[in-house]
């Protein structure tokens, strides 16, 4: 990039401060730092910006440095360069700290002060387990490492989960307010910072041909697929605590499903994109216990094979109980109780240990072909409008036309693109717009606080149920679709799932 485009980027941010609680954990190698180094290499950084990282497992500055090096050559998707690397390590500071010792705070003031002018602009990133959460925010504020005197400042990133139900959020979220306003509390969703999540406002808002069909006269449902291939690996522990429901559906599948489902906002910005998306999370279908039991599904993957390698049940995982409960598959039908989505049903469904990695919106349009057409061809195919959000991002659209040749025959084609195939193209990663996001102010990208408690409320009355169930737990190979069941979640809707 242009070294004077670089600089005017930069004259534009303002110099700030980040404090990494949990810099030496997995999400600060893994995600964080590669972030700043690829918004820096982007000219997205401010001039006077630097990162002070605290943890406990690393003694020292020059091994903490060399451990973020390796990480960077892993996690990095180019080739590293030497000299942004250079720039980078310069700005990143490391202090051993013990989040519980009250001292801690006090010779962490004084490090942030030696380093940095910008004591009013501060952001606080919370990598760290919520148990700690409010811990953390009292003691910045007992041993005033918090200046308020600036708009906005200083702020507070929080990473999922945002609580284990309703209650505890409320709690959480009551230590968090107490100490910061919600205008400086950014609630990380990483599915928020997807390339595709944030261009399906633009491809249904720019497009008059998608807006004036998305509604119940037009779509007749709409399915939110995640699927990961992988099982819980290192995260046992954490798994059993949250399980698929927790995990995914509360957070990721419901800001999916709400941006899908949003009226138009009365402008973009955040305010209004997320009025409408909390609308949405609002009017969810209240579910009664026989439509949980009818409209939910979950599961847990035993053995089977994952690219023809044999991989162990989810009882047999390292921190998993033998007898576990926890679900590691969920599908289920809701409804959006309006006007605009009334009798269109939503299907979502996520799992681990399934045969492809793929999160995908599709929308099925009604099938209301001329009545020649019913008449003459029994199978035509639905249209399907397939936004593609990892691992290829892009968009495709499904329709009916004529198969070459002298026969009147009716076959689906499809119009594809692809946004991450292009030769040297790379979409940014999540975590990059996020960061930036949080430099600049902007909001739109994170949870607030009325989407947490509508979004708990609706996945609370689930896990309640299954709380009081006394149903066995089915279990699905590894590497296949599912359970059975899943099939005829749709197939009693005269529906299928399209993958």
């Amino acid at each position: 990039m242009n070294l004077e485009v670089i600089r005017l980027k930069r004259d534009k941010l303002e110099s700030c401060q980040f404090i990494i609680f949990g810099g030496t954990g997995d999400l600060t190698h893994r995600k964080l730092i590669p972030a700043f180094y690829n918004l820096l290499d982007q000219g997205l950084l401010p001039e006077g910006f630097s990162i002070v990282a605290t943890g406990r497992s690393i003694d020292n500055r020059e091994e903490y440095l060399a451990s973020l090096y390796q990480s960077l050559h892993k996690f990095v998707k180019k080739e590293i360069k030497e000299d942004i690397w250079n720039a980078l390590q310069k700005k990143i500071y490391y202090k051993s700290f013990d989040i519980l010792n009250e001292g801690g705070y006090q010779n962490l003031k004084k490090i942030l002060d030696e380093k940095s002018q910008s004591k009013a602009r501060r952001i606080f990133y919370l990598a760290m387990p919520p148990r700690f959460f409010g811990t953390i925010v009292s003691s910045l504020e007992k041993y005033k490492l918090l200046d308020f005197s600036k708009p906005s400042w200083p702020k507070v990133v929080i990473e999922k989960p945002f609580g284990y139900d309703l209650k505890s959020a409320t709690e959480l979220n009551q230590q968090i307010t107490g100490v910061f306003p919600e205008e400086n509390i950014y609630r990380i969703d990483h599915y928020l910072g997807k390339e595709m999540l944030q261009s399906m406002m633009m491809i249904r808002f720019a497009n008059l041909v998608f807006e004036a069909v998305w509604d119940n006269k037009y779509i007749d449902n709409i399915q939110i697929i995640s699927n990961e291939k992988v099982g819980v690996g290192q995260r046992g522990g954490y798994y059993e605590k949250s399980g698929a429901l927790r995990d995914m559906v509360q957070n990721h599948m419901l800001q999916i499903l709400a941006l899908t489902a949003m009226e138009a906002p009365a402008d973009m910005s955040t305010e209004s994109i997320r009025a409408e998306k909390i609308k949405v999370l609002k009017s969810l279908a209240d579910l009664d216990i026989e439509q949980i039991d009818s409209y939910v599904i979950r599961a847990q993957y035993d053995v089977g094979k994952i690219d023809g390698e044999e991989v162990t049940a989810y009882w047999n995982e390292r921190n998993v109980a033998d007898d576990s409960s926890t679900e590691t598959f969920v599908a289920l039908k809701l409804f959006v109780d309006n006007l605009r989505w009334s009798g269109v049903p939503f299907y979502i469904k996520t799992g681990k240990r399934l045969p492809n990695k793929v999160t995908k919106v599709i929308i099925e349009f009604k099938s209301s072909f001329h009545p020649s057409y019913h008449k003459e061809f029994n199978d035509l195919s639905p249209n399907l409008l397939v936004i593609k959000i990892q691992p290829e991002e892009g968009i495709s659209f499904e329709f009916n036309a004529k198969k070459p040749g002298t026969k009147a025959k009716i076959v689906p084609v499809k119009m594809d693109f692809c946004q991450n195939c292009q030769v040297g193209f790379n979409s940014p990663e999540a975590y990059e717009r996020l960061i930036h996001s949080v430099i600049i102010g902007d909001q739109t990208l994170f949870t607030h606080w009325d989407e947490v408690e509508y979004s708990w409320r609706f996945v609370d009355q689930i896990a309640q149920a299954w709380s009081e169930s006394k149903a066995q737990l089915p279990s699905y190979p590894a590497g296949s679709n599912g359970p059975k069941e899943v099939e005829e979640l749709l197939k009693r809707d005269n529906r299928k799932w399209w993958e």
